[in-house]
């Protein structure tokens, strides 16, 4: 059993960024909970006392007044990047005394070295000798970061490394100088830039995901120590103009208020939460969207695929070979269309045909194309494209093989999701009790998936035209995922929203069934993995081998998560299922 751990007075922690700015005001907090000792490290310089005609002047024209005043009375001409030059030394000389006042008054110790954290010799000699005053370094808060906000053409070499350097080669500088076996906490300041991306922070995001991915593996290493990279959103700090607020506020991105945010730290560093790597607080950075370029534009994209990097289908099986599901291909498409626009979601798809599977045995081509054409861009913010997935055909007359083919709708906003009218979770027990509690892979059962599909938990009522159906799915790992991730929708349990209908062919008919098409799909909200929600099939027609469907994914109030209006599929006996 892992010890939990305490901050307590003889806890010293090594902070960078930790004098200045919204990591002295988290500093000064976790004192005010529990003294302790403080080693910080800042580029700044600091003044050990303040030249006279500085004293007690606080306005900053005043201020940059006296300086020039005395540049002038030493006989030097005064430049204006000279007077900056010398009003932020006293300002930020100022804030730093300000910060170990504060500490000091809530009884904690500490000390401000002066150094940068990207320069190990240096930080490694000048830290030497505080340790042996302050006693052993037990923690570390990795908060020192700079900005150098552009669109990633527009970066230079220069602009990437120091950002990179201050988060990366700071964090590696700070673990050299102590021993990660020795450290009770590791808390990394991280952001929801690295989280979520942002427009012009490429090399910040990079930055911080690394720190992400640092946290989890210290804490493989040393399960002991409690460690947490936290992604912030913006704070409510000086950095956060009017300005910023408001483009903040156009974008739904909250601010985090600084007394909200170092209470939200502190409660972080609770042994409660030692378990936790990695905490994200603050909302999406939704971008900022532009006038759409009129331009209707063409994308081809290929892609290898192989079941190996594909674990999940070997779940999904069908006379003998693992077959792609048809939602995972629109998944594909979807996942691509939204990569490029940025900040517009995916909301339905239309006129979606099956041709034929994508099957994993001897006929599975080198390599599969996705070609996407936009075939409209509206005024009321939305994109449309017309989507084909095909392989190519070597020697013969039609150059390429087509397997799917649908039309996807982006847009800036997903409408308000509508309420079924028709939903009914009441349980019909003299129904219930005929269906087999295990649905999956049964002979009473025409459900041949794997667990990473298994989703159906009981079915509620059931007619010759209507059934419904409880649902939660398990999340799947990345890895089981492969080629086909869960972004804005997760295939997984699209295909899962498909199984009553299979259960209804079945109980009535004994008969299988495989999609074929469908007229349209709209998503209103994704489903979290584990939360039970409610499948409603409503059979439209069944002529032949062909089957119409409706079918709706619910909540108990009946309010709409996402619909298939018009899913088709085909008839197959029991025992000679085609693919």
């Amino acid at each position: 059993m892992i010890q939990t751990i305490q901050i307590s007075q003889s806890s010293v922690f090594l902070v960078s960024g930790g004098a200045k700015g919204i990591t002295a005001e988290c500093v000064i907090r976790i004192a005010q909970q529990q003294p302790c000792k403080f080693i910080l490290l800042g580029r700044s310089s600091i003044m050990t006392d303040e030249p006279d005609w500085a004293k007690d002047c606080f306005n900053e024209s005043e201020l940059k007044k006296r300086i020039m005043n005395n540049i002038l009375a030493q006989g030097q001409k005064p430049t204006p990047m000279e007077l900056q030059r010398v009003f932020k030394t006293i300002v930020s000389s100022r804030e730093i005394h300000k910060t170990l006042l504060a500490i000091e008054e809530a009884g904690g110790q500490a000390d401000y070295i002066d150094v940068d954290v990207t320069d190990a010799l240096a930080l490694q000699q000048k830290l030497a000798t505080v340790v042996e005053r302050m006693g052993p370094i037990t923690g570390i808060i990795h908060g020192a970061g700079v900005l150098a906000d552009k669109l990633i053409e527009k970066k230079s070499e220069q602009d990437f490394e120091r950002v990179y350097a201050t988060k990366v080669k700071g964090f590696q500088n700070l673990l050299s100088c102590v021993s990660p076996g020795q450290l009770d906490y590791l808390v990394l300041f991280s952001s929801v830039a690295g989280f979520y991306g942002n427009i012009g922070q490429s090399d910040y995001a990079i930055a911080n995901e690394i720190l992400n991915k640092s946290a989890h593996l210290v804490k493989q290493h040393h399960p002991s120590c409690h460690v947490v990279a936290i992604n912030w959103g913006p704070w409510d700090s000086g950095m956060v103009t009017s300005e910023l607020k408001k483009a903040f506020a156009k974008r739904n991105i909250e601010i985090i208020p600084i007394p909200v945010g170092t209470n939200m730290l502190v409660k972080e560093l609770d042994s409660a939460n030692q378990d936790t790597a990695q905490v994200v607080i603050g909302t999406p950075l939704e971008p900022m969207l532009g006038e759409l370029n009129p331009e209707l534009r063409t994308y081809r994209i290929r892609r290898k695929l192989t079941v190996d990097a594909n674990p999940f289908l070997q779940d999904h099986v069908i006379g003998g070979y693992p077959v792609l599901p048809a939602t995972c291909a629109v998944g594909w498409i979807i996942n691509t269309c939204e990569q490029l626009y940025p900040g517009y979601k995916f909301f339905s798809y239309t006129n979606f045909k099956f041709f034929k599977g994508i099957i994993f045995n001897h006929t599975l081509a080198r390599e599969y194309i996705l070609d996407l054409k936009e075939i409209a861009k509206t005024n009321d913010g939305s994109i449309e494209f017309e989507a084909k997935i095909r392989t190519k055909k070597e020697e013969s007359k039609i150059p390429y093989h087509e397997h799917y083919r649908v039309q996807i709708k982006l847009v800036r906003e997903i409408p308000t999701a509508p309420i079924y009218d028709n939903a009914n979770v009441e349980e019909d027990y003299k129904i219930t009790e005929q269906i087999p509690s295990s649905l999956y892979q049964s002979e009473e059962s025409s459900l041949f998936h794997g667990p990473s599909f298994w989703g159906v938990k009981q079915v509620l009522n059931l007619t010759p035209t209507k059934i419904t159906a409880a649902c939660a799915w398990s999340s799947i790992s990345d890895r089981q995922q492969g080629q086909f991730t869960i972004q804005n929708f997760n295939p997984y349990i699209a295909d899962l929203k498909t199984h009553p209908t299979g259960i209804l062919i079945y109980y009535f008919h004994q008969e299988e069934l495989l999609p074929a098409q469908s007229e349209k799909f709209e998503q209103f909200a994704m489903i979290p993995p584990g939360e039970t929600f409610y499948v409603s099939t409503e059979l439209k027609s069944k002529v032949n081998k062909n089957v119409i469907v409706d079918i709706i994914a619910h909540n108990r109030e009946g309010q709409i998560y996402s619909r298939w209006l018009g899913w088709k599929g085909t008839i197959y006996p029991i025992g000679t299922k085609g693919i």
